[in-house]
C-alpha cells in the first residue's frame, strides 16, 4: 500500500518518490506495567502505520514496578506478532527520540476528557520543541476507559484477579513481583 504522510501541496513533486516513503509513528508511554488499553491502540495503529516505534520510557523521577529491560521485554513479546512494529527504550525528551528516527507522528491514546486535556498540553509542548511533529489522538475502545497502571498493580499487590485487564505474560509477571515481594 502506498502512503503519503505529507502536506497536499507537497504532492505533486513528492509523487515520483511516493512508492517509497513511508508513514512512521511512535507511541511512547511507561508500559509499568502493558495493559489491554496500550496492545487497544497498538493493534488499531499498526493498521494505519508502515512502521510502529513502541517507546518505553524511562523518567528518573518516577518509580517503577517493573524495570525498564521487563517493561521492553514484556513489550517485545507481545508485539512479535506484528513485522512492523519496533521497541525502544528512551531516557530523554520524546521529540529527540522522533528527531533521531525521523518520525513526525506522535501516538497518544486518551480515555476520556481528563486525559485529552493532559495529553493535549503535552502536545503543544512537544510542538513547540519541533514544529514538525503532529500528534494523534486515539481513543481506546471504551471496555479499556477504566485500566489504568497504577489500579492494576495495586490491585494485583492484593491478589486480585487483573486477567481481563491485562496479557497472561503481564499477569503473570504481576503475580511473580507481589508473590517475591520484589517491588
Amino acid at each position: 500500500m502506498i502512503r503519503y504522510p505529507i502536506h497536499p501541496l507537497d504532492a505533486p513533486k513528492l509523487l515520483p518518490y511516493a512508492p517509497f516513503i513511508m508513514l512512521r509513528a511512535a507511541f511512547p508511554g511507561s508500559f509499568d506495567p502493558p495493559t489491554f488499553g496500550h496492545l487497544n491502540i497498538i493493534e488499531r495503529a499498526v493498521d494505519i502505520f508502515d512502521e510502529l516505534h513502541i517507546v518505553v520510557a524511562v523518567n528518573r523521577e518516577k518509580k517503577y514496578l517493573f524495570s525498564p529491560d521487563e517493561r521492553v521485554a514484556m513489550m517485545k513479546d507481545l508485539v512479535s506478532h506484528w513485522s512492523n512494529v519496533r521497541v525502544d527504550m528512551w531516557d530523554s525528551l520524546i521529540v529527540n527520540y522522533l528527531s533521531k528516527k525521523q518520525i513526525k507522528v506522535l501516538i497518544r491514546g486518551v480515555r476520556g476528557v481528563s486525559d485529552f486535556s493532559y495529553e493535549f498540553d503535552l502536545s503543544m509542548m512537544n510542538k513547540g520543541l519541533n514544529p514538525s511533529i503532529e500528534t494523534i489522538f486515539m481513543t481506546t475502545d471504551p471496555k479499556y476507559f477504566v485500566l489504568r497502571s497504577s489500579a492494576i498493580k495495586e490491585l494485583a499487590s492484593f491478589g486480585g484477579d487483573v486477567s481481563k485487564m491485562v496479557p497472561p505474560i503481564v499477569a503473570e509477571a504481576l503475580k511473580k513481583k507481589y508473590d517475591r515481594g520484589s517491588f
